[in-house]
């Protein structure tokens, strides 16, 4: 076979998700039309809950459809990993077209961490695919009202790594200015990093895709963009000086600013840094600790770690809930910051507690082991951080 299906290295996926009714179906249009998506395969749910029987041009099977635009279209037969397997073997053997990449289309009520442990997860899947990007649709007139109603659609917002508000044109007069003013803070809270679009002026596929890991121009590592680190150190400045306003009995707070609600209360976004090399044993006990205590609620972790034996060359790590990406070493670091940086999406999970595990393994004086018990033990006890 002499396709070079394997030599270019794993496609990348990007996960398009958002609650019932945000807009995914008008906005996969939108990126179907766009010559720039012709080399897509595009896996959605079934046909007949999206719009796309003017696209479709010819019936490649039961399976595989070509699109006007030159995308490939499939539905999800069953299992997703089926219909990834199926869809690149026959890419591989020449009976449908090479695609450079894959979008996966959710339902509207799904939790998006089954499909990310998917393709995080799956021996043969690793090989052949990697996890660019969540993109979430979310609808800035109903969107108040359905992040209140439905935890998944909290959820969907927190892992995203591009959120592209629809609907903000029937936002009208001073209320509706008012409530997008409110919306789009709602979404920065829950997710500082996440780079915020709007359909009607922004959207694009440049702008939505080649947001993971690699820098898909060079194909080297761009971990500083991924990480975004640096953008979750605003609002935790910005909540720790709202503590010390509320101490000194003094708070001024900005009361056109949004009122948190139950859901958005108890998600938290924030990065923790240590200047200290980890031992790679104690960093693979952190990780136990990590999948153990806290698997369901670590909504999604991404970091870049500095490791003992070889400062120089540090570890990629990526996960959701209690799935992690085989961690993956660099040849070196892509800035001038020798931290290690973990960036967490917690359900639950206060921002101390995790730095005071992670630091635990760092202490040259406690050690690593000692260090792991004791802290295990106050987790169990319920010590505060």
């Amino acid at each position: 076979m002499t396709d070079n299906a394997t030599s270019a290295g794993p496609l990348p996926v990007s996960v398009l998700t958002g609650f019932l009714g945000a807009g995914k179906t008008s906005l996969l249009n939108m990126l179907l039309n766009d010559p720039a998506m012709a080399n897509t395969a595009v896996i959605i749910n079934e046909f007949g809950e999206i719009g796309l029987d003017h696209l479709l041009v010819e019936t490649a099977d039961d399976d595989v459809f070509e699109m006007a635009s030159g995308c490939l279209c499939c539905t999800i037969r069953g299992d997703l990993v089926d219909t990834l397997i199926r869809l690149i073997e026959r890419r591989d053997a020449g009976e449908i077209k090479a695609f450079d990449r894959v979008v996966i289309e959710t339902t509207g009520l799904a939790d998006p961490a089954p499909v990310l442990h998917t393709i995080m997860n799956h021996p043969y899947l690793l090989q052949r695919y990697r996890l660019e990007g969540v993109i979430t649709v979310v609808d800035a007139y109903n969107g108040p009202d359905t992040l209140d109603a439905h935890g998944e659609a909290v959820k969907q917002v927190a892992v995203a790594d591009r959120i592209v508000l629809t609907k903000a044109d029937l936002l009208t007069g001073v209320a509706g200015e008012n409530q997008l003013f409110d919306i789009v803070g709602r979404l920065r809270k829950l997710n500082p990093a996440a780079r915020l679009l709007e359909v009607q002026r922004d959207v694009s596929p440049d702008r939505l895709f080649n947001c993971g890991l690699y820098d898909p121009e060079t194909k080297a590592p761009d971990v500083a963009r991924w990480l975004a680190a640096d953008a979750y150190e605003v609002p935790e400045r910005a909540a720790r000086g709202r503590r010390r306003r509320r101490s000194s009995g003094h708070d001024h707070t900005d009361h056109h600013h949004h009122d948190v609600n139950r859901h958005d209360d108890h998600i938290r976004s924030f990065s923790i840094s240590n200047d200290k090399a980890i031992s790679l044993w104690g960093f693979e006990l952190f990780l136990e600790l990590l999948r153990s205590y806290h698997g369901p609620n670590l909504l999604r972790v991404k970091g870049i770690v500095k490791l003992d034996d070889d400062e120089e060359r540090p570890m990629v790590i990526h996960g959701v809930q209690h799935i992690f990406h085989p961690p993956s070493r660099l040849d070196g670091w892509p800035d001038d910051d020798r931290r290690s940086r973990l960036v967490f999406i917690t359900n639950d999970i206060a921002r101390e507690e995790l730095d005071k595990l992670f630091k635990a393994f760092t202490d040259p004086v406690r050690g690593g082991a000692d260090a792991f018990r004791d802290d295990t033990l106050s987790l169990r006890r319920g010590d505060e951080a």
